[in-house]
């Protein structure tokens, strides 16, 4: 079929005109009348220039000059088109703060339903407009001047372009959501703009700036919000004639002819989902759609293989994908299937690998950071393209292998009929995003009917929204726009629950994953403001978005996702001093610091670096971990305030010994893992390590040489002077002493007020915290032997204690040195 034809067809399958054109739309000759004039030869243009199908026919400088040509035709278009977007999505935000109000000019619904996918479609193409941008400057900079012997051939062959077609063909996808809303936003559109005077005025003279003198063009609403559908169907017109003129031997032709074949298999796709999604029609009304698609790790089996998942209105499709060779479509081998009536989901996190697990992601890890580093080698380099397309070819496999193997988090699927499957994802916020989908369809009343699944199986190639796997290393987008080097985030504080729970954080960063890319904070106490002051460190390379999840985490029941957001990275944004800001993810704000510091990464290690903290001097692990309070002590207290103030003769019955060990050895090694395994540690055996942390100190909490002094505050008789003399003695401490030792207070204080369920008083806790927090002068004990036994000693150390215990106003702790930030805070509404 021609392509233009093929185009004509997709948007008649779409019930809508190859050309539009309303009666509030007679101002506009053309809509792309000023790309054409700008640009005569561009290939967005329906009588683009023909170039010869059998490119042989010109030689390869010829050709190349030609390519040149369209490539800058390609990017004046691309400005153009963004320029437009730019004026569709201007009032987006006026409208959504008016929809808050009493008066607004459209719902929030209204105003969903209008911008669908805009916003994202925007920034797919302002990033390949910016990477196209680039590579043609640079290579622009780079051409021999007049009079030079230049080699042109030499030259337009250094130029690639490639892989930037590939990547936004392979986020054609967003059109998709975009194309079936497009007539029920068109519906919205002409709706309010009858009913409501206001939108009437915004929507017929809405401006842009089109062409290099930025001259002020006026459109209709409806006139720029049929922009994309009209761009999507010209995006294999502008492969075809790139394709023309790009020589075989081009290092772009193989890119170029994947990205072609992607391109005319969404929109010969886009056709029969049309008609497909006519093809089953419930009882009650609803038509069978596929909602969502995307590569996953299915472990129904017992062994992991990657799958590709398709969630229709009314059931789960997983299918096995089969890449064609040359020549040949896509297929889609049948895996298994799930109706949505009654399907009971529930996700867990098993961050624990055991060791063989975790030697083969080292190896992995290894293998594709090698590849990176011979792929950075050769850019900078001389060796030929066909080593260059080797390496990226094995690096994607290596990376796949990755994904395979590396996923923790676990979403299980049980159906009413007892067949259960199991997926696994990398992502928390991936994960999320399936179980809010599947989970929304879940909840409506559902009737099944029977797919035929040979019919339904074969249809994914033109269905699919998703082309291929999440390959960072296919996507990946080089240069000054990525992170690469050491990414700090501070998590401190929350607000906006509901009610009181106990929440964490969990943050995950994109690109190349050579180290881990999620952690989370501790579990918070149950408050409605928790507060974390936890810093979390990564490695990254290539990184551009961070996610963030905030947890609520229930005893014997699945944690659940309070809300979530994503935030860009930009290296221009982020430097060494922190950027503190406040995200908002749904109803819950947290405040978080960002700061970044550039350098190479080194080979990834077997083993995470070693930062022991128990036997170590306290002053040391705070300056390691970067706080005033060690995160041993903040993760112990509050994970006892949170499901064991209840526990009776917390502190004073031990747990098993050989747990408190296990979990003592997994603090000294990794701090990440010991968070995840101290929410499912018995709560003895948490109180147990932290009275052993105390006890393993090399020195004690409160310095030997401060006992006396102590000891002497407490022969002063008015009370309010015995505590004025003990505070000054507290204050002489070092800071991460003094406000450690203020922290255990408050947090025995707490632990106190439930005394009558617990049977813990003060005095008791005095008696078991006072040996541990308090000792003696080693070299003194010899001398004061005489005057002072073992007895008397204790005594001293659980009535020091059992003082400051009775204080009603101890100053607050501080757990965290200050994040010193460049300017004020920020707040991010996402």
């Amino acid at each position: 079929m021609d392509v233009y034809q093929e185009a004509v067809g997709y948007l008649t399958s779409q019930h809508v005109p190859a050309a539009v054109q309303t009666e509030t739309e007679v101002m506009e000759e053309d809509v792309f009348q000023e790309e054409a004039d700008s640009c005569p030869l561009s290939p967005l243009h329906p009588q683009s220039v023909d170039f010869p199908d059998t490119p042989t026919l010109s030689s390869p400088e010829e050709m190349l000059e030609r390519r040149l040509t369209v490539l800058k035709c390609i990017v004046e278009s691309e400005e153009v088109y963004l320029r437009e977007l730019e004026a569709l999505l201007m009032p987006m935000k006026a409208l959504r703060a008016s929809a808050g109000t009493s008066k607004p000019v459209l719902s929030s619904q209204q105003v969903q339903t209008v911008f669908y996918q805009v916003p994202e479609i925007s920034d797919m193409h302002q990033s390949f407009f910016s990477g196209l941008k680039e590579r043609l400057n640079a290579h622009c900079r780079s051409e021999p001047g007049p009079g030079e012997d230049g080699q042109m051939s030499y030259t337009g062959f250094e130029l690639v372009v490639g892989d930037l077609f590939l990547k936004m063909v392979n986020q054609l996808g967003l059109y998709g959501g975009f194309i079936g809303n497009y007539e029920e936003a068109v519906q919205v559109v002409r709706k309010c703009t009858q009913l409501d005077p206001r939108f009437r005025t915004l929507a017929q003279s809405m401006m842009s700036n089109i062409g290099s003198d930025k001259t002020r063009t006026k459109y209709t609403f409806e006139a720029l919000l049929y922009k994309p559908l009209d761009r999507v169907t010209k995006t294999t017109l502008v492969l075809l004639d790139l394709l023309k003129t790009t020589p075989e031997t081009h290092q772009d032709f193989a890119l170029l002819q994947e990205a072609l074949r992607l391109s005319r298999s969404f929109l010969s796709g886009v056709n029969e989902s049309s008609q497909s999604k006519r093809g089953v029609t419930l009882s009650h009304g609803m038509r069978r759609k596929l909602m969502r698609d995307g590569f996953v790790v299915d472990a129904s089996e017992g062994e992991r293989h990657m799958r590709h998942l398709f969630l229709y209105t009314d059931l789960l499709l997983c299918t096995r994908f089969k890449h064609a060779t040359r020549g040949k479509q896509d297929q889609y081998r049948f895996g298994w299937f799930l109706p949505l009536a009654g399907l009971k989901l529930r996700w867990v996190s098993d961050q624990h690998r055991p060791p063989d697990a975790q030697l083969r992601l080292h190896t992995i890890r290894t293998k594709m950071h090698l590849l990176r580093q011979q792929l950075r080698q050769h850019a900078q380099g001389s060796k030929g393209l066909a080593f260059a397309a080797r390496s990226r070819k094995k690096l994607e496999q290596v990376e796949l292998m990755l994904l395979t193997h590396s996923p923790v988090y676990t979403l299980e699927l049980h159906s009413p009929s007892g067949k259960s499957h199991t997926l696994l994802l990398s992502s928390l916020y991936e994960l999320e995003e399936w179980r809010e989908a599947i989970h929304k369809l879940t909840t409506d009343n559902i009737e099944t009917v029977p797919p035929d699944l040979l019919t339904l199986t074969s249809a994914c190639v033109k269905l699919r929204m998703t082309q291929q796997p999440p390959l960072h290393s296919t996507n990946a987008v080089e240069g000054e726009m990525c992170l690469c080097g050491t990414l700090s985030v501070a998590v401190h504080s929350a607000c906006g629950l509901q009610q009181p729970a106990s929440v964490y954080v969990c943050v995950e960063v994109d690109g190349y994953e050579f180290y881990d890319k999620q952690a989370t904070t501790h579990s918070s106490i149950h408050s409605l403001n928790p507060h974390w002051d936890q810093e979390l460190e990564f490695q990254v390379d290539a990184a551009q978005e961070l996610r963030l999840l905030c947890v609520s985490q229930a005893d014997g029941k699945n944690d659940t996702v309070l809300g979530k957001t994503s935030v860009k990275l930009e290296s221009k944004t982020l430097n060494e001093r922190w950027k503190r800001q406040t995200l908002h993810l749904g109803q819950v704000d947290v405040t978080v610091s960002l700061k970044f510091s550039p350098h190479p990464l080194e080979p990834p290690s077997a083993t995470a670096p070693l930062h022991p903290v128990f036997c170590i001097p306290i002053e040391i692990v705070t300056q390691q971990e970067g706080v005033m309070v060690p995160h041993v002590v903040r993760c112990c207290a509050e994970e006892v305030e949170r499901r064991g103030l209840a526990e009776v003769g917390i502190y004073r019955i031990s747990g098993s010994s050989s747990d408190i060990n296990t979990l003592k050895s997994v603090f000294n090694s990794n701090l990440r893992d010991a968070v995840t395994r101290l929410r499912r540690a018995e709560v003895n055996v948490v109180s147990g390590v932290l009275k052993l942390y105390f006890r393993e100190l090399p020195e004690p909490l409160i310095p030997a040489d401060k006992f006396q002094s102590l000891a002497r505050s407490l022969e002063i008789q008015d009370v309010d002077s015995r505590l004025v003399s003990l505070f000054s003695v507290l204050h002489s401490c070092p800071a991460p002493n003094r406000n450690t030792f203020l922290f255990v207070l408050h947090h025995l204080q707490r632990v106190s007020e439930r005394q009558d369920t617990n049977k813990m008083t003060l005095i008791n806790l005095a008696t078991i915290f006072g040996p541990s927090l308090l000792r003696l002068p080693v070299a003194e004990l010899g001398h004061i032997g005489s005057s002072m036994d073992i007895s008397v000693e204790v005594v001293l150390q659980v009535q020091v204690v059992f003082c400051y215990l009775q204080c009603n106003n101890l100053p607050e702790a501080q757990t965290s040195l200050p994040h010193d930030t460049d300017s004020e805070d920020e707040t991010t509404h996402m």
